[in-house]
Formats: C-alpha cells, structure tokens, sequence
C-alpha cells in the first residue's frame, strides 16, 4: 500500500520549494504550497507508504545540455541540481521509497548514483527503511536496483527472480493529463484488475497512475476508474495484499485464471465467470480436508475431484444482470497442494 508522486519530472518544476529550483517551484510559483509535504503528511496519517518519484535529467535545463554537448565529461548540472534535490527530498521528507527516473542518457559515473545510493542506505535517515527502483544510470535498468521496473508497463510473462514493479497508466497514451483524451484511450476496470492479478501472480508490485489537470484535480473519469479499483480490493484485496507466488502462477490452460499465496493458503482469481456456474482447477491437488470459500460471499462452496488432476467448484448462483459482470473473483482454497 503506496503512493509515489511526481515531485520533479522532466521539464524541472519541482512540487516542493527546492533550494536550488529558483522562482520554478510549487513554493514561489502556483500554488504557493509543499505539494511534497502535504502528501506526505496526509498519507502517513492513512498508513500508506510514500514514495517520491524524481527525474535525473531535465529537458531544458542550460546546464544539462552543456554536459550533455560535452558528452557528459563535465557535471555541472548534477553537482549543482540533481544530487542537491535528492539530498534535499530524502532530508527533508523522509521517504519509504524513491522512484529514479531521466537516467537512460548517461552512464553512472555522470549521475554519481553509486555515491547517492552508498550514503541513502548507509548514513541517510531513511538507511533502514528505503527502497529504489532501477532506474538510475543509462544501463541500470533490470540489472541494479532494489526493485526492477525494466521498462513502462513490463511484463514479464514468467515469475522473475527478482522482485519488480509494473508501472502502468490509466491514460494509454500519456502518463500526464490530456485535455483532448477520449475515453476509448482509457483502461477500463476489466483491464486495470486484470493487470493487477497478472502481475501479483508474478511476484510483483502494481503502481497504476493518473495525471492530474495543472490545477492539481484528479479528473472524474480516473476517481471513477480508481474507486472502482478500490471496492474491488475491498473484497479481493485478501487475496493480493501480503501474498506470494504461489508453485504455478497461472491456470496451465487459459490465462483467465491466477494464483497467489499466503503460507499455505492458495487463491484462484479467474476473471471470467464459467457459463455453467463450474469452475474447474487443474493445479491444486486437493485433499480430504480441503475447504474452499469465495472472497465476499458467506459460506463455504461445494467442489469435488475433477476426473483429471484438480477439483471442480460449484461458484454461487449469480442473478442474471443487465449490466455486464465486474472482472475478477477470487476462491480461497484450504487444504490443497
């Protein structure tokens, strides 16, 4: 449960009043508020994780494109903004997590991030807590980081080793706010928790993001898209928050059907509802002393051993309805292997 926000991206605003982003920050200019710091203080009272999102480059910057014309043999724009504004977030606002992003032009040894990344998790106050994304040097990614990204909306399509965030948009076209977008360009819900189960089966994080118009509104067809995504979770969330891969990820004949775990719990999520009411499992092997229930429904569900491998659920009956069903449901399974 996280938050990550902007707080500097490519063009070099920054959304808190940094010491070295004069008359071009959310302090001097705009608002004339610490958007950094209010989030901050208003999603620690909700027991969320903060994460803060920050660009290395900036498109415009004079002295970034003077390195850059020299080939990144001078560092002039790192030593006096980039790395101030880093010490400056981790200092001042204490993060749970720091999203690195504008690193694919430069190699390391421009950025210093091996200097900033030796102090964050050895002397900073955040040394015992914090974590990093991959993106840090132009051949980081995939390869160093405490979390990978790999690349926007990776998808790994096998369980990797190492654990990972998919980072997706709910605007398909843009990760800022468009006036022009049409709402064809947008996910819908099916999609968005379709993402989400795919990529808790496989080990990793979902961070799903909205561009907010200039004037800070979250405009109302994202709320629409993200409470629905909550009252989801509000039901299902047993069945993704805390949990592991599970010894197969997905139903080895369709990819409707995924797994994950907690100890010796195991959940299938299917998202799309079988026509006769059955849905059949062929991973689990049950026992004896198997039990399965439905995640929002009251009472246990009957099953019985499918003539192959796996067991055969007898879901609830659901009313016809005008509208199209909602995408997702999760049977918690007791007692199988």
């Amino acid at each position: 449960r996280y938050v990550v926000l902007t707080t500097k991206h490519h063009e070099g605003f920054t959304n808190w009043g940094s010491p070295v982003s004069w008359n071009w920050n959310s302090l001097d200019t705009g608002p004339h508020r610490d958007l950094v710091g209010e989030l901050g203080q208003a999603l620690r009272e909700s027991k969320l994780r903060y994460g803060l999102y920050h660009s290395l480059l900036e498109w415009f910057n004079p002295l970034y494109l003077a390195d850059k014309e020299s080939g990144f043999k001078t560092q002039n724009f790192v030593l006096k903004k980039t790395m101030p504004e880093l010490y400056d977030l981790v200092l001042k606002y204490k993060p749970d997590l720091i999203w690195s992003d504008g690193d694919w032009e430069a190699p390391e040894s421009y950025w210093n991030s091996t200097s900033f990344l030796a102090w964050l998790y050895n002397e900073s106050p955040v040394k015992d807590t914090v974590v990093v994304n991959d993106r840090w040097c132009n051949n980081c990614s995939c390869r160093h980081g405490g979390y990978y990204n790999c690349a926007d909306k990776y998808e790994p399509g096998t369980l990797p080793t190492h654990k990972w965030e998919m980072c997706s948009s709910i605007d398909k076209l843009s990760w800022g706010y468009r006036s022009n977008m049409n709402i064809a360009e947008l996910m819908d819900e099916g999609s968005i928790i379709k993402e989400l189960v795919q990529t808790v089966s496989l080990g990793g994080n979902y961070l799903l993001n909205v561009g907010p118009t200039k004037e800070g509104v979250i405009v109302p067809i994202f709320q629409e898209r993200l409470l629905a995504l909550g009252r989801w979770l509000d039901t299902n969330g047993e069945a993704i928050y805390e949990s592991k891969p599970w010894r197969v990820q997905m139903e080895n004949t369709t990819d409707t059907v995924w797994y994950t775990s907690k100890g010796p719990v195991v959940y299938a999520i299917f998202l799309i509802w079988p026509r006769d009411n059955v849905l059949e499992l062929s991973s689990p092997t049950p026992s004896p002393d198997t039990q399965v229930t439905m995640l929002g429904f009251a009472g246990t569900l009957k099953w019985q051993k499918s003539p192959g491998e796996g067991l055969l659920i007898t879901l609830p009956y659901m009313l016809p309805s005008p509208l199209p069903p909602q995408s997702g449901w999760a049977v918690k399974l007791e007692g199988v292997k």
